[in-house]
């Protein structure tokens, strides 16, 4: 058939197979086939009048129909299976722009490797990083991000979690500044001390679970720039192992000691929509996610 006969056909072959698909038994429609689809068809159907007549109050073929009709059936039910079948994905080749939600943290042991992952398995996947953090996540996923990893406290009940990573904590220091042999409780807190505070204040997590003050001489937003603070000085610093270690990658002359006292291990997680949850574009870069991810943790 050339183009122009099934263009000159087209619109009746529609029209057609929307009645068709209107006029199925109950037994015989598809999975999906809604009141609601049936009314699109039946708008559908009226716009093309030569093929059908009024029949009670809705819409039955003329002859010219039945004709066509007749013609067309060995085709029809495969052509409208097919167009309410869902789409298949392919993760090679979907066209696909992924937000996501990171930690300033997780930009550094996540990203990285995650674009290698993607870049052979999903190279149309495209992937823009906005910054997240314990009080934010909930708005950003709420505004548009498809996923986040960070860690977080309550969120509402349309969000759905999965505890990523799991990782303790230590005290990060500079040993040509800040002698230390074995840690004590003492000495931790008679140094001066930076600390990451998502309140823009002098407290920390340490202030919080036993009620000591450290003498905190610097207060940060961001683990990005900590190595760079701790540099040549006699201030610690208490991070995530995962920073400490991503730090003294690229500083290898700081060291790291085990904290005086236990803390109990904190859980990095990853953070999605619920209205996302079964769209398998989403779920195959949650999974990928998840792949780079669990090697790193601690249990």
């Amino acid at each position: 058939m050339s183009t122009q006969g099934g263009t000159r056909w087209a619109p009746e072959i529609a029209g057609i197979g929307a009645l068709e698909t209107f006029a199925m038994g109950t037994a015989k429609r598809p999975l999906g086939v809604t009141s609601a689809f049936e009314t699109v068809a039946t708008g559908l159907a009226r716009g093309f009048a030569p093929l059908f007549v009024r029949s009670g109050r809705g819409l039955a073929l003329a002859g010219r129909g039945e004709r066509l009709r007749a013609s067309l059936k060995p085709h029809l039910g495969a052509l409208i299976e097919a167009a309410l079948a869902p789409a298949t994905f392919e993760p090679k080749t979907c066209e696909r722009t992924l937000r996501l939600g990171l930690s300033d943290t997780a930009e550094v042991w996540l990203l990285p490797p995650l674009l290698r992952v993607l870049e052979r398995e999903a190279p149309r996947t495209r992937v823009v990083a906005v910054p997240v953090q314990l009080r934010t996540v909930g708005a950003a996923l709420a505004g548009g991000v498809d996923a986040a990893i960070t860690v977080a406290d309550d969120l509402p009940s349309n969000v759905c979690r999965l505890r990523l990573l799991k990782a303790g904590y230590t005290c990060l220091y500079d040993p040509r500044h800040a002698r230390l042999r074995k840690l004590t409780e003492a000495q931790y807190f008679a140094h001066d001390h930076v600390i990451v505070s998502y309140n823009g204040d002098l407290r920390g997590f340490v202030e919080d679970l036993f009620g000591k003050t450290r003498r905190i001489r610097c207060s940060v937003a961001t683990f990005s720039s900590l190595g760079a603070l701790i540099d040549g000085t006699a201030m610690l610093a208490t991070v995530p192992e995962i920073v400490a270690a991503d730090i003294r990658a690229v500083k290898p002359h700081l060291r790291t000691k085990p904290l005086p006292f236990e803390v109990q291990p904190g859980y990095m997680e990853l953070l999605w929509p619920a209205a996302t949850d079964d769209d398998e574009a989403y779920r195959s870069a949650r999974e990928k996610i998840v792949q780079v991810a669990r090697p790193l943790s601690k249990g």
